[in-house]
């Protein structure tokens, strides 16, 4: 499991690094809210873990501007404010879950393992990019059945349409843990997907980015 974590309390935040990386959590640290918010856009990220009150931007700025791009990772917003109504805020605004200062890293630990074991929000049935129409529930590229790794593939790259995903993106986000996986999986389903793209007659193509990873680009 990946999390990204914004928090400007430097004692703090490496405490809680140290702590669930014990827990065999990566953490990725950033102390402001524009930091945060740039990382937060990339498909890096199991969950999402921001601080209400940041420099440059808040946790809850930074929640709003991932909700309204359909980015559907679980957020815990994390504040000393425990008033009723700032949890409401901050639920109502998309967030997973809300945890008070001061919290236990066991306690948050739990919570986000808890996240990640919970079925994955989908911001819409249909997404699409250029001539294509991927169906999350059904997973069919215009209706063209594909696998499950596949559409896990298809996804991601649709979901975000010219940037760049790594090899170890991919296959962190497609295989997780799996045993016995590495870096020729992404490319032997990399160019499955770029057979469907053919035989769907798509001006979508899989870019290869030497020595990055790969991108889907359009030329509509």
């Amino acid at each position: 499991m990946r999390i990204l974590y914004v928090e400007d309390e430097k004692y703090l935040a490496d405490a809680v690094v140290h702590l669930l990386k014990k827990s065999d959590i990566a953490v990725d640290w950033v102390a402001d809210g524009e930091a945060g918010l740039e990382l937060a856009l990339k498909p890096n990220y199991d969950c999402l873990v921001l601080d209400i009150m940041l420099p440059k931007l808040s946790g809850l700025e930074i929640l709003q501007a991932v909700r309204r791009r359909g980015i559907t990772t679980p957020v815990i917003m994390l504040s000393a404010l425990a008033e009723v109504d700032d949890k409401v805020h901050a639920l109502e605004a998309g967030a997973d879950d809300y945890l008070a200062k001061p919290f236990k890293v066991t306690e948050l630990a739990a919570r986000l393992k808890a996240l990640q074991r919970r079925p994955p929000l989908r911001s819409a049935h249909v997404v699409k990019y250029a001539d294509l129409e991927y169906n999350v529930d059904d997973h069919t590229l215009n209706q063209l059945p594909l696998t499950a790794k596949e559409a896990e593939l298809a996804e991601i790259l649709l979901r975000y349409p010219e940037q760049v995903q790594s090899k170890e993106q991919l296959l962190a986000r497609v295989w997780g843990n799996e045993a016995n996986v590495n870096d020729n999986y992404v490319e032997v389903y990399v160019s499955y997907l770029r057979k469907k793209l053919k035989e769907l007659h798509s001006s979508v193509r899989i870019k290869t980015i030497r020595n990055l990873g790969y991108k889907l680009t359009s030329k509509a």
